[in-house]
C-alpha cells in the first residue's frame, strides 16, 4: 500500500481548494473567486485500491498586512515540512509571477519532490502557448513533475495521483477508510456559511469575515445549527444583513443546501452577525474563532 502526505501550496486563488475537492470527489474546502479564502490547514484523505494519500490544503501564501495574515503564512510554510510531495500550483492563465517566485524560493530547499501543477489550462485555448510556457518553466527549477491540469474540469487529475504514488513509500494505511478529514463537522458547517458570504458580497475582502458554530445539535433526521458571522466593521455587518435581512436570508439558504448535502439530513440553520473591531489583529480571537490551535 502506497501511503504518504502531500502538501498543496501556491498563491491565493490559484485553485488549491478546488483541486482538493476534485481529488476527493466531495466538497470539503470552501472555494471562492476572491483570493485568500482558505485560512486553516485542511487535510483531506484520499483512498483507492492501492494507496492512501493525505492531502494538506494550505492558506495561500501572500504578503501579510495583519497578524491573521502572518498566522496564515506560518501555517502554509509549516505544512511543507515532513511531507512526501509538495504540489506547487500556479494559475497558468495568468503566467508565473513574482508571487509564484517568492513561494518557489521558500519551498525549493525543503528536500522534498516538488510538482509544478499548471492549473486552469481550460482557460488557454491555444495549446502551443501552453507548451511554450511549460518549456520556459522547466528552466526555473528541477521540478520532479510538471503537469498541466484543470482542477475545475478534472483534467489530468488521475495523472497527478499516479505520479504522486511513485514518490510514496510502501507502508500500512495511516488512517481508516472511514476517516475523511482532520477538521470537525462544526468547522465545515461554519466554512459553508463563510463561502456564501464571499459569493454574495464580492466587494468585501474575505479577511474581514469569519464564521463560528456556536451551537450544533444533531437528532435522528434533523440537525440544528447556529452560526455566528464575525466582521470587523459595522458597515460590513449592514451589507451582510441586507435590506430587511434579505442578504442574510439568502446566505443561510445557500449554506443550508450544502450542509444538507454534506450531512445527508435536514438542517435548521440560524445565523447571526456580530462586529468585533480589529479582530484580525487580536490573537485572543484566533483560538475562539477556530483560527489558531491551542499549542501554537
Amino acid at each position: 500500500m502506497k501511503c504518504g502526505f502531500v502538501s498543496l501550496v501556491g498563491r491565493p486563488n490559484v485553485g488549491k481548494s478546488t483541486l482538493l475537492n476534485s481529488l476527493l470527489g466531495m466538497k470539503l474546502a470552501i472555494t471562492s473567486n476572491v483570493s485568500g479564502t482558505t485560512r486553516n490547514v485542511i487535510q483531506g484523505i484520499y483512498n483507492d485500491i492501492d494507496s492512501q494519500i493525505i492531502f494538506i490544503d494550505t492558506p495561500g501564501i501572500h504578503k501579510p498586512t495583519h497578524k491573521l495574515g502572518n498566522l496564515m503564512n506560518k501555517k502554509a510554510y509549516n505544512n511543507t515540512e515532513g511531507v512526501d510531495v509538495v504540489l506547487f500550483l500556479i494559475d497558468i492563465s495568468k503566467g508565473f509571477g513574482k508571487g509564484d517566485q517568492y513561494i518557489l524560493d521558500r519551498i525549493k530547499d525543503k528536500g522534498v519532490p516538488v510538482f509544478l501543477l499548471l492549473n486552469k489550462i481550460d482557460q488557454i485555448k491555444d495549446k502551443t502557448i501552453l507548451l511554450q510556457k511549460i518549456n520556459e518553466l522547466k528552466e526555473l527549477y528541477d521540478f520532479a513533475e510538471i503537469i498541466p491540469i484543470s482542477a475545475m474540469k478534472n483534467n489530468n487529475l488521475n495523472v497527478v495521483v499516479d505520479c504522486i504514488k511513485k514518490y510514496l513509500d510502501e507502508t500500512e494505511k495511516i488512517f481508516s477508510e472511514d476517516d475523511l478529514t482532520n477538521v470537525t463537522t462544526r468547522f465545515i458547517m461554519a466554512e459553508f456559511v463563510r463561502e456564501k458570504v464571499l459569493e454574495l458580497t464580492k466587494q468585501e475582502i474575505p479577511h474581514t469575515v469569519t464564521c463560528y458554530v456556536e451551537n450544533y445539535e444533531e437528532e435522528e433526521d434533523l440537525v440544528h445549527i447556529q452560526v455566528l458571522i464575525v466582521v470587523d466593521r459595522d458597515n460590513v455587518k449592514k451589507i451582510i444583513i441586507g435590506k430587511g435581512g434579505s442578504m442574510l436570508k439568502e446566505i443561510g439558504s445557500r449554506a443550508r443546501f450544502d450542509m444538507e448535502k454534506f450531512l445527508g439530513k435536514k438542517v435548521f440553520l440560524e445565523t447571526y452577525v456580530k462586529t468585533l473591531k480589529n479582530w484580525r489583529d487580536e490573537e485572543k480571537y484566533f483560538l475562539e474563532l477556530g483560527l489558531k490551535d491551542e499549542d501554537e
